[in-house]
C-alpha cells in the first residue's frame, strides 16, 4: 500500500529530530517542550506515515533503525530549511532589511550618492543597498520588469503603474569659458539661451531634453548651433573650460564639476530660473511602497543641505 498520500507534519518531524538527537524520549521531550507521550505519538505517527520503522525501542535505550537513520539527515535538512523560510519572512516583514535594488541617473547619482549612501549607513544599516547607474529608458525597463526596486531620477515620467515620490527642485546654472560675456552674472534672462553655442549631453539622456525644452521655452529656434559631443557632465564642463561653448548645469552638478577645471564661470538665470525636478519612482502597489515613502521623506530631510528646494 502507498503511503505517498500521507505528509508527515513539521511537529511529528521535530519530535523525530529531537529522539535522533537525544535517544532518549524523557530528554527529547525536555529539548522541545513536548510531553513524552506526545512525543511518542508523533514519532509513531510519522513511522505510519512514511510507512518504515525508523526507531528501535528497548526497556533501557532508543536506537535509529538503518532508515531511521537516513531520514533524521532529511528530517532536520527539512527543519532547518523551514527554519530559514521563517526567519526570512521576519526579515522581509521588517522595514528596511534585505536587499533594495536602487536604479540612478547618471546626472544624479555622483552629486546625490553621498547623501543616500550616508542616510543608508548611518539610519539602516540592516539595508543591503544596491546602485545601478542607468539611463532613464534602462532604469523605466528595469522597474517594470521588477530588476530594480526604486528609482532616484527627474521627473515628470508620465508613466503609467509608475508613482513618483518628489524629493526637491534645483535650478540650472549657465557655466561659461572666464571670459564669457555672460560669465558671472546674477540675471541672465532666458532669452539669452537663444543664439548661444550650446553643449549639451548625447542622445538618451533626460538632461539633454530637458536643457532643449528650456531653450525652447526661451525661443530657440531649432537651428541655432548645438554640439552634442559629451557622454557626462564632467566632459561638457572640459569643453566650456577649452572655450568650445557654454552648457547648462544643475545646481547639484555645479560645485564637483566646476571644481575639477579652471577657466570658467557660472552665471545665474533671474527668477523663475529654469530647473528640474529629482524624486523617487516605485511601481505604483508596490509590496514595499510605505517603507519607500519613509525612505523618500527621510531623504528630502537630508537633502535639506544641499543647493535645493525640499519637496512639501
Amino acid at each position: 500500500m502507498s503511503n505517498r498520500g500521507k505528509q508527515p507534519s513539521l511537529a511529528q518531524l521535530r519530535a523525530f529530530a529531537a529522539v535522533a538527537e537525544h535517544l532518549h524520549f524523557r530528554d527529547a521531550a525536555a529539548a522541545i517542550g513536548m510531553s513524552q507521550p506526545a512525543l511518542s505519538g508523533a514519532v509513531s505517527a510519522l513511522e505510519e506515515a512514511l510507512g518504515v520503522q525508523l526507531l528501535e525501542r528497548t526497556t533501557r535505550k532508543v536506537l535509529l533503525s538503518p532508515a531511521g537513520e537516513r531520514l533524521a539527515v532529511r528530517a532536520r535538512a527539512v527543519l532547518e530549511a523551514v527554519g530559514a523560510l521563517m526567519d526570512e519572512a521576519e526579515a522581509v516583514r521588517a522595514p528596511f532589511t534585505g536587499v533594495l535594488r536602487l536604479g540612478v541617473i547618471p546626472t544624479v547619482a555622483p552629486y546625490l550618492l553621498p547623501t543616500v549612501l550616508k542616510l543608508v549607513h548611518e539610519r539602516y544599516p540592516d539595508l543591503d543597498l544596491q546602485v545601478h547607474e542607468e539611463q532613464t529608458s534602462s532604469l523605466l525597463e528595469g522597474l517594470g520588469a521588477g530588476r530594480l526596486d526604486l528609482l532616484l531620477l527627474a521627473v515628470p515620467l508620465g508613466v503609467p503603474g509608475v508613482t513618483e515620490l518628489p524629493l526637491f527642485d534645483e535650478d540650472f546654472v549657465l557655466v561659461t569659458p572666464e571670459d564669457h560675456w555672460l560669465g558671472g552674472r546674477q540675471d541672465i534672462p532666458r532669452e539669452a539661451l537663444r543664439e548661444l553655442h550650446l553643449l549639451l549631453l548625447d542622445e538618451g539622456h533626460c538632461l539633454r531634453d530637458q536643457a532643449l525644452d528650456i531653450c525652447r521655452e526661451a525661443g530657440r529656434t531649432e537651428g541655432a548651433p548645438v554640439t552634442t559631443t559629451a557622454a557626462g557632465l564632467a566632459t561638457l564642463v572640459q569643453l566650456v573650460a577649452g572655450g568650445l561653448g557654454v552648457t547648462l548645469l544643475p545646481r547639484t552638478a555645479v560645485d564637483v564639476e566646476t571644481g575639477r577645471a579652471g577657466r570658467l564661470q557660472t552665471g545665474w538665470f533671474a527668477d523663475p530660473a529654469p530647473s528640474r525636478r529629482i524624486a523617487l519612482a516605485m511601481r505604483s502597489g508596490a509590496a514595499r511602497g510605505g517603507e519607500f515613502e519613509e525612505f523618500a521623506k527621510a531623504l528630502r530631510e537630508a537633502m535639506a543641505a544641499l543647493p535645493v528646494r525640499v519637496a512639501p
